[in-house]
């Protein structure tokens, strides 16, 4: 297959180095498309006021100094045609599992594809440090070869997160859906050099509210979950009642 990387982590990172290793070696055709430097929790921002250069590192190796989302325009309308055959974002340092999807620049770019006409993939491994990335190399691109593809609609990218374990400990994959997560202590106080108060919006570890098809449930027992996604954020069963009060006036 002819497939297009791209990350949030940046075009350095080790994650899209591990995916660029496995899928090369399984002979499938690369061009990767990233951020120059770090865009985590970009979610789908656009630099619309900011000129962006794109530079090469590289055979076939792009970094563009904008978002995720800016790879992708960018990337679709100057580097490469409509003999893409998939978009793969990550893999990501760190899961994106239930609202976490609505900040991830990794998730972003994978709808951003969606977008633009093309299947799409984003790819996360759940945890911070320590990362094995080669477990959700070799996973993913063994399910690429089981035809994946093949699943994909077009009004959907498909978001898969991996547990943080070696290769073989990994018990199968999980349809899934988006769960619920909660941070606590979400905002750190620091003083800095010139003594003054800033803030961080960070937090520990959240609680997850693990139901039994959720994709945090799958990836805590062991199994990869991958979530089909798509961003209609109508209420359609709301409009009966909001009609019913403009029909009143």
């Amino acid at each position: 297959m002819k497939i297009l990387l791209t990350n949030d982590d940046g075009i350095n990172a080790p994650g899209i180095a591990a995916m660029e290793k496995e899928l090369a070696r399984r002979g499938h055709e690369l061009i990767t498309i990233a951020p120059l430097t770090q865009q985590s929790a970009a979610s789908h921002s656009i630099s619309l006021f900011k000129p962006m250069k794109i530079s090469n590192h590289g055979e076939k190796r792009y970094a563009i100094d904008g978002t995720p989302t800016d790879c992708m325009i960018l990337g679709s309308q100057l580097l490469v045609d409509d003999s893409i055959d998939l978009v793969i974002s990550g893999i990501n340092a760190g899961q994106n599992m239930g609202e976490d999807v609505l900040y991830s620049g990794t998730v972003a770019a994978a709808l951003e594809a969606m977008f633009l006409g093309f299947k799409a993939i984003a790819i996360s491994i759940a945890a911070y440090e320590n990362q094995k990335f080669d477990t959700a190399a070799k996973w993913l691109a063994d399910l690429l070869d089981d035809n994946l593809i093949e699943l994909i609609d077009g009004n959907e990218a498909l978001n898969i997160n991996v547990p943080n374990i070696d290769y073989e400990e990994v018990r199968g994959v999980r349809s899934t859906r988006i769960g619920h997560r909660k941070y606590f202590n979400f905002i750190n106080k620091q003083i800095n050099e010139n003594g003054e108060t800033e803030y961080l919006i960070g937090g520990d570890t959240p609680k997850w509210q693990e139901s039994e098809d959720s994709d945090a449930n799958a990836v805590f027992n062991n199994y990869i979950s991958i979530t089909p996604i798509s961003p209609d954020f109508t209420k359609t069963k709301s409009l009966k009642k909001i009609n019913k009060w403009i029909n009143k006036k």
